[in-house]
This record gives structure tokens, C-alpha cells and sequence, in this order.
């Protein structure tokens, strides 16, 4: 696991990052040239943490970043997750329960992949 995200409904982010910075006493800096994010940070050490704009209900979501997206999607399905999209080389699934979870290609450095990957059988 790699991010958590607060999705919130694109006209009230900016209330939302000022809300969740304020409130966890944290800085925040706009994500380079993806505009709908914004990270909180050092709001979960060892996570990347970000209000992220969206065109739906407010939500949290995590993002589980791999360096196989498509066998890690595989086997979250084999586990009962249904894909609900894709975008960007990533993948968008439902868990057992309803939750959404983003499985991602490795954005952090290979050092700190590395240290915290998991193989699976």
C-alpha cells in the first residue's frame, strides 16, 4: 500500500484541502501536472497522502503500487475485487464490501519499493 486519498467532489477541494491541513497540522504542495491532486504532507508518515479532486461522492481510498499491475490486479479479482476502470496504466477496483482500491505502477523510488514490496507465491 502506497496512498491514501480522500476523494472529494471537485467543487469543494479547496475547502477540503484547507479543511484536512488545518485540521492534521500539516502542509500541503500541489502534485506537478496532475491538477486534482494535492498532497498533505507527512500527514501518514510513510504514505503518500492527498485530497484528489474527483467527478463523484466523497470517499477514502488506498492505492497499492507494484511493479506487475497486471498480475496484481489479477490476483485482487482471484480475492473478489471487481474492476470498475482504468485510466493512466492503473486500474480501479471494488472490493468485497465496496470499497475502491487503485492498483498502480511503482511511482516511489526503487529503495523504498524494494524495502516494502511483498512477492506472492
Amino acid at each position: 500500500m502506497s496512498t491514501f486519498l480522500i476523494d472529494v467532489p471537485t467543487e469543494q477541494a479547496g475547502e477540503s484541502v484547507a479543511f484536512w491541513s488545518a485540521a492534521l497540522g500539516v502542509e500541503t504542495e500541489a502534485e506537478d501536472g496532475q491538477p486534482q491532486y494535492t498532497v498533505l504532507k507527512d500527514a501518514l508518515p510513510g504514505f503518500v497522502t492527498a485530497i484528489q479532486a474527483v467527478d463523484d461522492q466523497p470517499r477514502y481510498h488506498f492505492d497499492i503500487e507494484t511493479d506487475d499491475v497486471a498480475a496484481e490486479v489479477a490476483r485482487l479479482e482471484a480475492l473478489g475485487a471487481v474492476e470498475v476502470s482504468s485510466w493512466q496504466g492503473g486500474h480501479t477496483l471494488r472490493a468485497p464490501g465496496g470499497h475502491l482500491v487503485c492498483v498502480i505502477p511503482v511511482h516511489t523510488t526503487p529503495e523504498y519499493f524494494a524495502g516494502r514490496a511483498k512477492t506472492w507465491p
